[in-house]
């Protein structure tokens, strides 16, 4: 979808609903991480704009990006993460399957190792490359 559809869709959505967007999520059925990519030396303002917590340093520090299904499993993955390394967590949605970890690029990409192949070898998930920018 590019951006001149999703202009659209939020103009008609104002029109046509007193200006409320209704944005429903369908999750699959399945088990699997679809996404664990890690952001290396992002700009900070990055951070800012993902709402992390201004006291930490992140300079030379990298962002990684898990999302699972079914959602619940994020609380596992930032477990996971947390004692594989010293991570910080960023987020954890329980609903949407999403985990957000920030530390050192080294932390990160543990983390990921450590959270797909647990999934992969304990949880019998069908699991995504780890993927890096």
């Amino acid at each position: 979808m590019n951006t001149n559809n999703i202009e659209q869709i939020i103009a008609a959505a104002n029109k046509s609903d007193g200006g409320k967007l209704r944005i429903i999520q369908e999750l699959v059925p399945g088990k699997q991480i679809t996404l664990a990519h890690i952001i290396a030396n992002p700009d900070t303002e990055l951070h800012k704009k993902l709402g992390l917590d201004p006291r930490i340093d992140y300079s030379h520090s990298a962002i990684g990006v898990l999302t699972v299904s079914p959602a619940e499993t994020a609380i596992i993955a930032a477990d996971i993460s947390m004692k594989a390394s010293g991570i910080e967590l960023g987020f954890v949605d329980r609903f949407s399957g999403t985990l957000v970890i920030t530390g050192s690029i080294s932390d990160v990409e543990a983390a990921f190792r450590a959270v797909t192949e647990y999934a992969q070898e304990k949880l019998g998930f069908n699991v995504c490359p780890i993927t890096r920018t």
